[in-house]
């Protein structure tokens, strides 16, 4: 890589934690911020650039996180900034509904260049990964004059009221114990997932996981009936799911078959995440649709729906849009971030990185006996965390790594429908001497917990 970071890229930790400044920041918060959000971390931070993240008493971590699979480019990265400072200094705000500006016209000339596929397509922004999968359902809608929408068990699209509604989980999404959030948006219809770790038949196949979720719709809803499949290619809040070979290309067959609309939910995957520009790719899908956000614009606030050209179209002027949706600040930081991602192959660098972890992650497996599963695509990997000898969900174990973790400097994320999923989400750009530091910390604190 080309990349020349901004800061020292070492762990360094210098007070307890949290320390003195982020304790005070922390008691601020009680006072004024909703008891809702919640952190799961205790520091605050101050800089972050590469792989590290610096909190306000200057302790510097190793990120495996990257803001939930946001800043893959760092979080910091020289053309982003760059990008943003520029535009910044003309405009921050028109609305593209009242007077355009090219760099809106620019992202989804960019987001149709690496979506897959030759057809002709188009694309929409928006703010949130939510607003995307929302208004890819409403495309759909438009398009087909059909109502039923179809999601799968352990999927996340979002917290607004109908991806609630498409989104599996329920708390802390849905509600809590004893509370929530509905009622939800109708016509929702959840099918079975394929999950190989904890298939009932381990024996069963990718199209034969999809033939099950086939008869459901045929047998509850009729094909006809159905606007929509919603699918992440790799689920992401559910625990790194990656579906059986065959399962994602039998379920896109039949939709094509019936006339629905097959999205492909990439907010999570999307932007060279799995060592493609989209997860999709490496089971040869072309998507009707694709929800993009995340890592599009290295932080800033940007989402998209991507697709063919027709269904786009279908809606009327003025039926898709929002007053920040294709911020020009947010606009000019994807411009750079995608600049980045093919100036240093960051999908290359995804697969690197797998090569570089998956290994080490399923020797551990083999030595502790308390990690059921490892999984992933590309920089997207994670561990399934089980009680030696079974598959029962250790959520436990999973919280005393990542305070172990935390306590030695590095930032790691948990998941998964049952909370036992450990995921790593390094920035793409995280150096590679990083890389094998974090991963000697998180193997030790694994072994640890195991005993």
């Amino acid at each position: 890589m080309t990349i020349e970071y901004r800061l020292d890229q070492h762990r360094t930790l210098t007070t307890d934690l949290p320390g003195p400044r982020s304790a005070a920041l922390a008691a601020r918060r009680e006072r004024v911020v909703a008891a809702g959000v919640s952190s799961g971390q205790p520091f605050y931070v101050q800089d972050a650039d590469g792989g590290i993240l610096v909190d306000v008493d200057g302790n510097a971590f190793i990120d495996l996180g990257s803001g939930i699979a946001v800043t893959s480019v760092g979080a910091s990265a020289p053309a982003v900034v760059e990008g943003v400072r520029e535009q910044v200094g003309h405009f921050t705000h028109t609305c593209f509904m009242v007077a355009p500006y090219e760099g809106y016209v620019a992202v989804c000339e960019a987001l149709v260049e690496v979506s897959p596929g030759d057809h002709a397509q188009k694309a929409v922004l928006f703010n949130s990964g939510a607003e995307a999968v929302e208004n890819a359902v409403k495309i759909a809608r438009i398009a087909t004059g059909r109502s039923a929408v179809v999601a799968f068990d352990h999927g996340y699209h979002g917290r607004t009221n109908l991806t609630m509604a498409l989104t599996a989980k329920n708390a802390p999404y849905k509600g809590g114990d004893g509370t929530t959030f509905g009622p939800f948006a109708p016509e929702v219809y959840r099918a079975p997932m394929s999950y190989p770790f904890r298939e009932e038949n381990p024996q069963i196949t990718g199209h034969e996981a999809a033939e099950r979720a086939i008869r459901m719709m045929q047998s509850q809803l009729g094909g006809r009936n159905v606007a929509a499949i919603v699918i992440e290619p790799v689920q992401g809040e559910g625990g790194f799911i990656v579906p059986a070979p065959g399962f994602l290309p039998r379920l896109a067959e039949y939709a094509r078959e019936q006339g629905i609309v097959f999205i492909a939910d990439e907010v999570q995957t999307g932007f060279c995440r799995t060592g493609a520009w989209f997860a999709a790719e490496h089971e040869g899908i072309v998507p009707d649709l694709i929800t993009v956000a995340k890592g599009m614009a290295g932080g800033l606030p940007l989402a998209g729906v991507v697709g063919r050209a027709e269904l786009l179209d279908a809606v009327h002027g003025g039926g898709l849009g929002g007053t920040y949706g294709g911020n020009p600040v947010a606009c000019a930081a994807a411009l750079g971030a995608i600049a980045t991602m093919r100036q240093e192959d960051l999908s290359g660098r995804a697969r690197r990185i797998e090569e570089i972890v998956r290994p080490r992650l399923e020797a551990l497996a083999a030595q502790t006996g308390v990690i059921g599963d490892v999984r992933g695509r590309g920089a997207m990997l994670a561990m399934e965390f089980v009680r030696p000898g079974t598959r029962e969900p250790d959520a436990e174990i999973v919280q005393g790594i990542i305070a172990g973790c935390r306590s030695q400097g590095v930032v790691i994320l948990s998941a998964g429908t049952y909370g036992n999923v450990i995921r790593l989400l390094p920035p793409l750009v995280i150096g590679e001497d990083l890389l094998l530091e974090a991963m000697d910390v998180l193997e030790a604190v694994v072994r640890d917990a195991a005993g």
